[in-house]
């Protein structure tokens, strides 16, 4: 079974792009286009990982990010900050609330976006494993 990523972005040309290279890669992917759908998708689509931007209309990826760990059935879940934002701070703000990894979209290319999702994936399913023996 293909492992689902969700990809939360308010810029539908961005998100349809990403959408096509994860899909190419045999990936399922579901998308949410502000925070507060991003929480709703969590909740009704289970994914394994989740893309998510930082700059959104209603609620933002910051505040998005600490929604997710708060909630004990998302403490272990992959999330990755893909955001324009680039700054050294920005990067310590993810890490702060608790996302996984953070790449900067300007300095990202989809060969290591892809290298990252897989790994993390890798991780994540070796860690479910060990939680159920």
């Amino acid at each position: 079974m293909a492992a689902k990523i969700l990809i939360v972005d308010d810029a539908p040309d961005y998100v349809y792009a990403l959408r096509g290279f994860l899909e190419d890669l045999g990936y399922e992917v579901v998308e949410a286009y502000d925070g507060r759908e991003a929480l709703e998708v969590l909740d009704r689509e289970n994914p394994d990982l989740v893309l998510l931007d930082v700059i959104m209309p209603l609620q933002d990826g910051w505040e998005t990010l600490s929604a997710i760990r708060a909630e004990q059935k998302w403490q272990d879940l992959p999330v990755v900050m893909l955001t324009g934002l680039e700054q050294p701070e920005h990067m310590m703000e993810g890490y702060d609330r608790g996302c996984t990894d953070f790449i900067a979209k300007s300095s990202a290319d989809y060969d290591q976006l892809a290298l990252i999702i897989s790994r993390l994936l890798r991780i994540a399913d070796r860690q479910h494993e060990a939680g159920q023996s």
